[in-house]
């Protein structure tokens, strides 16, 4: 197995600008599209993306599941009508806390509920709760990770902060990215640290990387 450190030591200091550069441009081009999206039209691809995920756990997970999520925020997909889903199968819910300052990852908490929730860091909702390191996403079953872009081969494009890459170092849970359809591309530019995932839902489909 390729050591990811070893590799990214390897990559010169042009190598790792360009892909900088192209991350930045495809990043930039992502957001644009998305904040003109309609509120109709973003309302629509929710429910049949929430519908396609409901559908995707349902046929690979059994009934005592602990899913990893996180809460959306603005015009990313939604995961609101998913966790509200999964609340009331009596999921075991882990979301994000990115209150702690200087902090290089995520820490985590359960999910108790919309009273359970305060504004945090960067005004994204996160639970009260007791909070835990990343280790505790080795308990997970399925972690639903949030994204800009993909591509067929698992690629992800994040927005840049690295946390998720960090958080999900070697779990073996099934990585599951939220995307709009057309943010399915040919090829996304990674670095040897990026983390890629098994399966992207959209609206229209559910693609098992290869």
């Amino acid at each position: 197995m390729t050591d990811p450190l070893n590799e990214a030591d390897r990559l010169s200091q042009a190598d790792r600008r360009a892909i900088v550069e192209a991350k930045h441009t495809l990043r930039a081009a992502v957001l644009a599209r998305r904040a003109a999206r309609s509120g109709s039209g973003r309302s629509t691809a929710n429910a049949a993306r929430t519908r396609q995920v409901q559908q995707f756990i349902g046929a690979t997970t059994g009934p005592d599941v602990t899913i990893a999520c996180y809460l959306s925020v603005s015009d990313e997909p939604s995961t609101l009508e998913l966790i509200a889903w999964l609340a009331v199968q009596e999921t075991r819910i882990l979301l994000p806390v990115l209150t702690g300052e200087g902090r290089d990852r995520p820490m985590w908490a359960h999910y108790g509920g919309p009273d359970d929730l305060v504004s945090g860091r960067y005004g994204v909702p996160e639970p009260t709760g007791e909070r835990y390191e990343s280790t505790v996403l080795e308990t997970a079953d399925l972690i639903v990770v949030p994204g800009l872009a993909g591509n067929e081969q698992g690629d992800r494009l994040g927005r840049g902060g690295g946390w998720y890459d960090r958080a999900l170092g070697d779990s073996e849970a099934v990585r599951l990215l939220l995307l709009n359809d057309d943010e399915i591309l040919p090829a996304i530019p990674v670095e040897p640290t990026d983390r890629s995932v098994d399966v992207i839902v959209t609206e229209e489909r559910v693609v098992q990387a290869r």
